[in-house]
């Protein structure tokens, strides 16, 4: 069990990126007073966990009732992740600016937070490692993204954009690989 909590927490750490999203949140929050951008984060992070949980407890359900494996899922999957983690590796961000007023929903709760690369690694973790485990790995990881969000400023001004960057394509690098892993395994499943 600790096995696979551990390599549950690192997996759904990688592909939330929180490191990698500090730039972003400040960037997003730049406009917005201490007391404001904590309030953001703290939507960002409720509506996010929200996201999370409906998807790991209904989302084996969803795939069940549009009759689609976990196999097939693993590749569509891994695709996805493909995707979000080249994105990441070549620097591209495909995120729009939202109005004020959705800011803690869209982009920061999801995508950033809880975007189709975690949802798509909670369903394979929940395949693999069960419920529990996934649930536990999750909770800690928003627990995470909480205070690392929360504490983004003096961790941006210590690491720098330049820190933040690197960390952010070592972790797309990460997810990459992760997502070969999962096509790989979808593949020899079938």
């Amino acid at each position: 069990m600790i096995d696979g909590l551990i390599k549950s927490f690192i997996a759904i750490f990688v592909v939330m990126d929180a490191l990698g999203n500090i730039a972003i949140f400040s960037a997003l929050n730049s406009k917005f007073s201490s007391k404001q951008k904590i309030g953001n984060i703290k939507r960002a992070v409720l509506i996010a966990s929200l996201v999370l949980l409906i998807f790991l407890f209904l989302g084996n359900y969803l795939l069940k009732y549009f009759g689609i494996s976990i196999y097939s899922f693993k590749i569509a999957g891994g695709i996805v992740l493909m995707i979000i983690g080249l994105q990441i590796v070549l620097g591209l961000k495909f995120v729009k600016r939202p109005e004020m007023h959705e800011l803690a929903i869209v982009p920061m709760a999801t995508p950033l937070i809880t975007g189709p690369g975690v949802i798509t690694t909670v369903l394979i973790l929940v395949g693999v490692y069960g419920y529990w485990v996934t649930l536990i790995a999750s909770i800690i990881n928003l627990l995470l993204t909480y205070i690392i969000l929360r504490y983004s400023e003096p961790l941006l001004k210590l690491i720098g954009k330049q820190g933040a960057d690197v960390v952010s394509r070592i972790t797309g690098l990460i997810i990459v690989a992760i997502a070969v892993e999962f096509i790989r395994q979808g593949f020899f499943s079938i």
